[in-house]
């Protein structure tokens, strides 16, 4: 480990920070990632103190593989500042709502995640911070509007890596943008472009979003529109445009709405009137100054030793040292 710090460090006067790169942007839905890194690698994967670091470990591990696969020039591991918005919930209080674990489990609002997974989440940041990777969280806002917003301030193409689907919305064939969606691992990822999602769901990226409004989520707690399903409205959208395109036929009397159609949807005015706000990621993020060109050495070497040495990070660390360097 700590020669593999050492030529890192002999690597900065030829890269500095390269604040200025432009290039492929790689977001990283990074609770995402670390959920499946904790599920995928066993809890015997330790620290030397017996606490377990398989989600730290296997984050790094990720990591190390997409930049090695698709050689990303920018890098942001966009994080969940607020999973669960105040704003959003005002709109849909259903919103999440399964989600929030009973107040005399683990307090107020909070997450119920897996008992080890918790401890493990101060590390990662810690490690990330010290390697060098942008870390981005806004008060107020889940990391898909933090990812939304780098979208949609991108100069150049963008791979969105997520386990959440939600994300769909942003891919977009004419700006490059496309989302990485690991179905094991992240060594087979699923392409997703605008083919993918015609031939999955019957939308482009634009009309993913209502798609999922008028379906609705479950594990969002979004109640969607009563007997409209995922075919159902993939086929009100492919026929009438777009959500306003749908709700206008619902006023057009001579539309080829059937009537059960037409009610359910007219009932559902309040939910459809709220739910494109909660559903679509913000693109507005108020998101900080930070370099997000990919680390090619170590941002603090000292902490991050210290941090290898605490928890046993071992190989995992270093290949992602060295990936970066290379």
């Amino acid at each position: 480990m700590r020669n593999a710090l050492r030529w890192a460090e002999g690597l900065s006067v030829r890269y500095g920070m390269m604040r200025g790169v432009t290039g492929r942007l790689m977001l990283l839905d990074t609770a995402s990632l670390y959920f499946r890194a904790y599920f995928g690698v066993p809890d015997s994967v330790r620290a030397p103190d017996g606490t377990p670091v398989n989600a730290v470990r296997g984050l790094l591990d990720f990591i190390d593989r997409l930049v090695k696969d698709h050689r990303p020039d920018l890098l942001v591991a966009c994080m969940d500042a607020d999973w669960r918005p105040q704003w959003r919930v005002e709109l849909i209080p259903s919103y999440k709502a399964h989600r929030v674990a009973e107040e005399h489990a683990v307090g107020p609002d909070e997450e119920e995640v897996p008992d080890t997974l918790s401890p493990q989440v101060p590390v990662i940041e810690a490690v990330l911070d010290a390697v060098g990777i942008a870390r981005v969280g806004v008060a107020g806002y889940e990391a898909d509007d933090v990812i939304g917003t780098f979208t949609a301030r991108a100069t150049g193409p963008v791979d969105i890596v997520t386990g959440d689907r939600d994300l769909y919305q942003l891919v977009d064939d004419a700006r490059g943008v496309r989302v990485l969606y690991p179905l094991k691992g992240v060594g087979t990822l699923q392409h997703t472009d605008e083919a993918v999602l015609r031939e999955k769901y019957g939308v482009d990226g634009s009309g993913y979003a209502d798609l999922a409004l008028l379906r609705g989520d479950p594990s969002d707690g979004l109640p969607g529109v009563p007997g409209i399903g995922e075919k159902t409205a993939a086929k009100l959208l492919s026929e009438f445009g777009d959500l306003a395109g749908i709700m206008a036929a619902v006023e057009d009397r001579g539309s080829r709405l059937t009537p059960t159609q037409r009610r359910r949807l007219d009932e559902a005015r309040p939910y459809l009137a709220v739910a494109p706000k909660v559903v679509r990621v913000a693109d507005d993020v108020p998101l900080p100054d930070v370099s997000t060109a990919l680390p090619r050495t170590p941002r603090d070497p000292a902490a991050l030793e210290a941090l290898a040495a605490r928890w046993g990070l071992g190989g995992s660390l270093e290949r992602l040292l060295t990936t970066l360097s290379a």
